[in-house]
């Protein structure tokens, strides 16, 4: 019984670790608390580019600290035109960042997700749209991938996150 019991304990812990952020302690960070000013309002400036940023994912909110509720996945030009007037804090001026802009986010000593999850809370480990449209093919855009730091291409028709970022006034 008590191996069974164990083995049970086991399980859960190696599936708890599945969905947990894993990062590497011996390396250094490359987006540290300090390179941003939280704004308190669900957004936070990264002080290396000069950028605002959408603490959450479109579709999520800002509550208490925390985003909450479900990231949407929108397609190319659904990111594109959801931007397109977005207010949040009171601040207008959101735009889906071109991936030089998404990457800067990128925890690179981090996966699942690749980011600072005290600034961006809640972050899906997954693909999220940039700007940035292919030069080689017009039917795809880069994404950045918070899953493990990389960037690739898409179909625009294809379902994916997005967060917001504005260049600050």
């Amino acid at each position: 019984m008590k191996h069974i019991q164990w083995l049970g304990m086991t399980l859960l812990a190696a599936t708890l670790n599945v969905n947990a952020q894993n990062c590497v302690s011996e390396i250094v960070d490359t987006t540290p608390d300090i390179r941003f000013i939280d704004n308190g309002d669900g957004t936070v400036t990264h002080e290396t580019t000069g950028l605002m940023w959408m603490q959450c994912s479109i579709g999520q909110t800002w509550s208490n600290g925390n985003c909450v509720g479900d990231a949407a996945q929108l397609n190319w030009q659904e990111a594109l035109q959801t931007a397109h007037g977005f207010e949040i804090a009171s601040l207008d001026g959101w735009r889906l960042p071109n991936v030089k802009e998404l990457a800067s986010l990128t925890e690179r000593k981090c996966v699942r997700p690749a980011i600072n999850t005290t600034m961006f809370p809640n972050t899906a480990a997954d693909d999220y749209w940039t700007s940035t449209p292919s030069l080689s093919d017009p039917q795809r855009a880069w994404v950045v991938a918070f899953f493990n730091s990389s960037n690739s291409i898409k179909q625009k028709n294809l379902f994916v996150f997005a967060r917001l970022v504005r260049t600050v006034d």
